[in-house]
């Protein structure tokens, strides 16, 4: 059996206290490479010890299998259990048995007819919506079906407690024309504008930036194409880097040895398309390349966090190709799940606090830095002076707004009190000092100083 973290007990008692107070839907979210999959596996197993069934829900065959590895070893009985692709389940759904509990992976899929389908047949089970990224794009949101959302530790948190590895973001120059990049339907670029877009450049750039920043470092590199994953993964190729392409149409057989070879550290770089996203045990990734732009937070956080495995002394390394970070800040910014769940919000980007003013990228190492680590106007990993340049590429919409983050990012680079505020939580300020730099810095009116220092009772007579 697997021994359970601190904070994987802390969100099952979380989630047993939400069910006795009455909920039934409840989004349970903690981000990705936190072992979801054993805390699902922990409340199964409990679940059949009482002799209820449980019924689990999962997206991707690459993961099933591994999943129900872990449930076994975790000591779930197999005989009150049914687990298996959601595709398969919403086929068989008038013959299967009526569970207690659903548990569903990648929960934020949950909207979708297959799911709903299963959903409706067994409307008396209770049900747990796992998920690193309650968050879904177009309109439609989580709160349509959920009746409680349980927030996991934070990212930060769990960098800071050893479970997730430190990492260093680096933004080489764009390789991509964002002009010509257009939505498909479900709401994310489509292949062929992304194809439009690139430029012929970039793989040639990936393995230069590869082997400056994060040379003998194993990566994952993700991409949006067949034809591009194998182009990135011939010019590793020829510059003597080991590396293999593996995407959707990969035999099984070639996969998991592909798989298997990079697990061995027999591979260095592992280029794929669409599958090493959600779930996919990779334990030894020290590096990320993104070769493609998204629209999707939840894609971004999955990409950007598939190195944060921690090891000792290991800093994990992120390289984005594709301007991703200015869409949705770092990978551990602080996020309001809360409100991310909410339909009509408009954006992925709704769910990013602090979005486009804490962080610069440096013109000479290409670091994306937090602006509270720059000192004295130099960046803290080259020491090369720090400048802030406007957005050549802004829509004429967003020019106004793009020259005040401009501006603003200027004044926190040279001022202190705003370096020190500018990564803090509202609950962290504690002079009257701080919260005017904060409601500057956020652009809040002066009434929002004066309410949250009344809060703390500094108006009392």
């Amino acid at each position: 059996m697997y021994e359970l973290r601190p904070y994987q007990n802390d969100l099952i008692k979380r989630i047993t206290k939400s069910m006795q107070t009455g909920h039934h839907h409840i989004i349970v979210q903690s981000p990705p490479r936190t072992g979801k999959t054993v805390v699902m596996a922990e409340i199964a197993r409990r679940t059949t010890l009482k002799n209820n069934r449980v019924m689990f829900i999962i997206h991707r065959k690459e993961v099933l299998d591994q999943a129900i590895a872990t449930f076994k070893s975790q000591g779930v009985n197999p005989e009150l259990a049914t687990m298996g692709l959601v595709q398969t389940l919403c086929r068989r759904v008038d013959k299967l048995p009526e569970p207690q509990l659903i548990l569903i992976d990648e929960g934020h899929h949950a909207l979708a007819k297959s799911y709903q389908k299963i959903l409706n047949k067994f409307k008396n089970a209770y049900i747990l919506f796992f998920t690193a990224t309650p968050r879904r794009t177009g309109k439609q949101q989580l709160d349509q079906i959920a009746d409680d959302i349980i927030i996991g530790q934070s990212i930060r948190e769990l960098t800071d407690k050893g479970f997730l590895a430190p990492f260093r973001y680096f933004q080489p120059p764009n390789d991509f024309n964002s002009k010509l990049l257009k939505r498909s339907s479900t709401g994310d670029y489509t292949t062929q504008s992304i194809d439009d877009a690139m430029s012929s450049k970039i793989y040639g750039h990936i393995v230069k930036q590869y082997q400056r920043i994060a040379p003998d470092k194993q990566a994952v590199v993700y991409t949006y194409s067949i034809d591009s994953a194998k182009k990135i993964a011939d010019e590793f190729n020829r510059a003597g880097i080991s590396a293999k392409e593996v995407d959707g149409k990969t035999s099984d057989a070639e996969r998991d040895s592909t798989v298997n070879d990079f697990r061995k550290q027999q591979l260095k770089i592992l280029v794929n398309v669409n599958l090493f996203t959600e779930g996919v045990d990779l334990p030894n990734v020290d590096c990320v390349i993104m070769a493609r732009p998204t629209t999707s937070l939840a894609l971004y956080l999955q990409f950007s966090m598939r190195c944060l495995n921690p090891r000792k002394g290991k800093t994990a390394i992120i390289i984005d190709h594709a301007n991703n970070v200015q869409r949705f800040g770092y990978p551990d910014d602080d996020r309001d799940w809360r409100q991310a769940i909410v339909s009509g919000v408009k954006g992925d980007t709704t769910a990013t606090s602090n979005q486009g003013t804490a962080i610069i990228t440096c013109d000479y190492c290409f670091a994306v830095v937090k602006v509270a680590e720059v000192k004295n106007g130099k960046c803290p990993l080259c020491g090369e002076p720090i400048k802030v340049h406007e957005d050549k590429q802004v829509a004429d919409v967003d020019l106004v707004e793009a020259k005040k983050r401009q501006k603003l990012i200027k004044e926190i680079v040279h001022n202190d009190l705003l370096k020190k505020v500018a990564t803090k939580k509202v609950s962290e300020l504690k002079s009257p000092a701080e919260f005017k730099a904060y409601a500057n810095l956020h652009g809040y009116k002066p009434g929002w100083v004066y309410f949250q220092l009344k809060q703390r009772g500094y108006f009392k007579k």
